[in-house]
Parts: structure tokens; C-alpha cells; sequence
């Protein structure tokens, strides 16, 4: 099993980018409560260059509130962390695979949550391409 979904991005532009992934995630429910650019992290950090590569920390309010009340510590895993950078063929955003993450706690009635936030995920990303 994969700890990811992915999606290649059709825009024009990284911000184009960022933006029509932020759209797609407020679709399906999603909120992006925290936005890490990790390119200009890393330059202020400790002076490295890398690509277009921000972190969203994506939210949906219903199901962390339901998820937290059948297991209180699993806020470890919240917010669903959606990936957008820039590749070579253009921009991708790769988004954590919430049944992967699931596994690792002993608690059967997250995976219903995780399997249900996985299909509005991916279904999210989809209308990326």
C-alpha cells in the first residue's frame, strides 16, 4: 500500500497551481487551515534552493471532530497534508493516503473516516489534470 495519492496539475503557472488545488480541496469539504512554502523555508533556514514546493494542511471539520471522538490522539495525523510542487513534466500534488495513516493506530472505526476521506482526496484531485 501506498502512503500517497498523486495527481499531475494542468496550470500555467506554481501559484495557478496552488490555487486550482485549493479550489478542488474546498469542493470535496476541505478547508487549508496552514500553508507551508518549503522553498522559501529552506532558503531562509539554512540557505538551500529547491524547487516550488508547498505544503497545505488540509481540514475537514466534520470528520476530524468524529475522528477525534473515537480516537482523542489521532490529531497527530490532522490536518491531511496536500503536497503541490513543481516537476519536470510541470506541477503535481501528492496528497497523504489517510488509510495508510490510519493503519498505524489500533482503532477499527477510523478506517471507515480514512477510507471516506480518501475518496474525496483523490476525488479532489482528479479534477486537477
Amino acid at each position: 500500500m501506498s502512503y500517497y495519492i498523486s495527481q499531475k496539475i494542468n496550470a500555467t503557472s506554481f501559484e495557478a497551481a496552488i490555487e486550482k488545488t485549493t479550489a478542488a480541496l474546498k469542493e470535496q469539504g476541505f478547508g487549508v487551515l496552514t500553508t507551508i512554502d518549503m522553498k522559501v523555508t529552506l532558503k531562509a533556514k539554512i540557505d538551500k534552493d529547491i524547487a516550488p514546493y508547498t505544503i497545505l494542511g488540509a481540514c475537514n471539520p466534520g470528520f476530524a471532530s468524529q475522528a477525534l471522538e473515537k480516537e482523542n490522539n489521532v490529531g497527530v495525523f490532522l490536518p491531511c497534508n496536500v503536497v503541490v510542487k513543481q516537476v519536470d513534466s510541470g506541477f503535481e500534488a501528492v496528497a497523504v493516503d489517510p488509510v495508510a495513516s490510519m493503519m498505524a493506530i489500533p482503532n477499527s472505526e477510523l478506517i471507515a473516516f480514512a477510507e471516506e476521506v480518501k475518496r474525496m482526496l483523490s476525488d479532489a484531485l482528479k479534477t486537477l489534470s
